[in-house]
């Protein structure tokens, strides 16, 4: 079963930074592995999916050590949401519809990220987020 929970968060000015740091980082990796597919298959006729590319974050992280300040499934799901963004355009192209290639996305297209399964709780007043904190949720409205 698939939860979602919506809250109006009150975040710190350090975590506020944090989020939008975080944001950015998932922002440039989905923008290089979206280059990486296109390279990979202009190139070398190679199509890349999923698997393969998710397979790779470990060695980004270790060429990266920046992205070590992520939730491991958050970077995952930066990968799932490519997919995803590929299917759709896969099956547009199957309907005989406009196909709209995946595009890069800039900073006012790409302003969510998702803990899928763990690095998150919450703990009263507070949603925990890994690698961000204890962030002040606020029940009114």
């Amino acid at each position: 079963m698939r939860k979602a929970y919506k809250f109006k968060l009150n975040p710190t000015p350090e975590q506020i930074r944090k989020i939008e740091w975080t944001l950015s980082m998932c922002r440039w990796l989905y923008n290089c592995m979206l280059e990486q597919r296109k390279t990979a298959y202009k190139h070398y006729g190679i199509t890349l999916n999923y698997n393969k590319q998710a397979t790779e974050l470990p060695s980004v992280k270790k060429e990266c050590p920046e992205f070590k300040e992520i939730h491991s499934q958050v970077l995952q799901d930066v990968a799932k949401r490519l997919q995803k963004a590929f299917d759709a355009f896969f099956l547009r192209i199957k309907r005989g519809e406009k196909a709209g290639y995946p595009r890069f996305q800039g900073k006012n297209r790409y302003d969510s990220f998702t803990y899928p399964q763990s690095g998150f709780a919450l703990e009263g007043k507070f949603l925990k987020l890994s690698k961000i904190g204890n962030i002040r949720r606020d029940f009114r409205g």
